[in-house]
């Protein structure tokens, strides 16, 4: 009788340590409001994730923090997705996972890629999530990011390469989603959110093609007067978290989210072109002289910043950035072409100091972007046999801060920058480059 006891609490300990596998710990959200209701909803959150995990997907399917990664890393990689997260000014519960399904570019438009992940992965989530927290007046909505593979060919040369698709629902759009009765119905749910793909805007119409709401008058316009309850997803009564029932009554009418995505609005006005004459970059040297040099001192033990070569505010494409001269030391394993050297020295060195650079440049800096210009260097060879290669990247801010914030990958900060290879401007894959070893 022991025996059968102790094997039930270690197989209850079991179950409760792989919950626990798929949800981000309260204590590494920093934002003391989101933490707090993580701490307050953890068991709903462990029950999710289980049965996210349990569940039947037409192809592997991890919950992960770390998007873009080959399988293999997958299966050793942090799979503690689950988490409530800001998206657009509203609360969601926010959930990551990588999808290993390739399709085909020839076969499947961008639209209709999208369309595929969603059915098959996106919407049963939602089936599971939803439930559980839309009586949960704390959240907003719902935003899940999954990457699947697209196959392709660039010159005749087969490649496979990674594709997000970011789905955000307000909570009463994802009840009316799940609680339509019809694939109508359902369109226009998912149409009162907003679906990106590779951060470009797109949409998904789950009749596979294309709009039939399109002579469809527009839904009227909320009024002041009483509206009709929330629609239920599946029972009037649902479990939660302490496992006893409470009333499907619906929490109320949650904003949708903002109209202004979906509306065409005037351009907002040009702004003027950057001054890149020599006394504005003269200017913004002696304006920036003292945090450059703390930087420089604080910084140098991580970044190898060139002697002989300071930072330097100079004009690039009708901007101005901060360029900063780097020595790039890379493993001796990391050889290869040229293309492979810079994505080993983009992954290994340059992605390691752009929080760090950031941090002294708060607000509105007076200039556009920030350029990692480093020298490539393969220790234990001799000069004349390994020339180093120079790689240049030029990142705007606005990629920069993004990624900075865990909202883009390394490989979108490097599509929305420069990148030069010996005076030569580039385009760089890093999983290609690396030989499938996604970051």
């Amino acid at each position: 009788m022991r025996r059968n006891s102790s094997s039930f609490v270690g197989l209850i300990f079991l179950l409760s340590v792989f919950a626990a596998a798929q949800v981000v710990a309260p204590v590494e959200i920093k934002d003391p409001a989101l933490r707090d209701l993580q701490t307050k909803n953890i068991e709903d959150l462990k029950v999710v994730g289980q049965e996210i995990v349990s569940s039947s997907f037409d192809f592997p399917f991890y919950l992960s923090r770390k998007l873009d990664i080959d399988e293999k890393q997958q299966q050793a990689a942090d799979q503690r997705s689950l988490r409530f997260d800001h998206y657009n000014g509203k609360t969601v519960l926010a959930i990551t996972g990588n999808y290993y399904a390739a399709y085909s570019a020839e076969k499947l438009s961008t639209d209709q890629r999208a369309r595929e992940t969603f059915v098959h992965v996106v919407l049963p989530i939602l089936k599971i999530a939803v439930p559980r927290f839309q009586n949960n007046r704390a959240v907003q909505g719902y935003a899940l990011e999954i990457s699947h593979h697209v196959l392709g060919k660039v010159m005749n040369v087969s490649m496979e390469r990674p594709e997000n698709l970011v789905v955000f629902l307000p909570q009463n759009a994802a009840l009316k989603l799940l609680s339509a009765k019809d694939e109508n119905a359902q369109q226009a749910a998912l149409l009162e959110g907003q679906t990106l793909l590779n951060a470009a805007p797109v949409t998904i119409w789950l009749n596979g093609e294309g709009s039939k709401l399109a002579g469809n008058p527009p839904p009227a316009e909320a009024t002041e007067g009483p509206q009709n309850p929330s629609p239920q997803v599946g029972a009037e009564i649902v479990n939660g978290s302490d496992g006893h029932a409470s009333e499907g009554r619906s929490s109320g009418p949650v904003p949708s989210f903002p109209k202004s995505s979906r509306v065409r609005e005037m351009p907002e006005p040009t702004p003027p072109p950057r001054d890149t004459s020599p006394q504005a970059l003269a200017s913004l040297q002696g304006a920036n002289k003292e945090v450059v040099g703390t930087m420089l001192k604080e910084l140098d033990p991580q970044a190898h910043f060139v002697s002989y070569a300071a930072p330097s505010f100079v004009a690039f494409r009708q901007g101005v950035y901060l360029e900063l001269s780097l020595n790039s030391a890379l493993p001796e394993t990391a050889t290869g072409s040229r293309y492979k050297l810079a994505a080993f020295a983009f992954d290994e060195h340059v992605a390691h100091l752009v929080r760090p650079v950031l941090g002294y440049f708060k607000g509105e800096p007076q200039f556009d972007g920030i350029g990692f210009s480093t020298n490539i260097h393969l220790p234990g060879k001799a000069a004349s046999s390994n020339p180093s290669e120079a790689v240049e990247f030029f990142f705007p801010f606005s990629a920069l801060r993004c990624y900075e914030k865990y909202d883009c990958t390394g490989q979108q900060l490097i599509d929305a920058g420069t990148v030069l290879i010996n005076g030569e401007r580039v385009s760089l894959d890093l999983q290609i480059a690396e030989g499938g070893s996604g970051r």
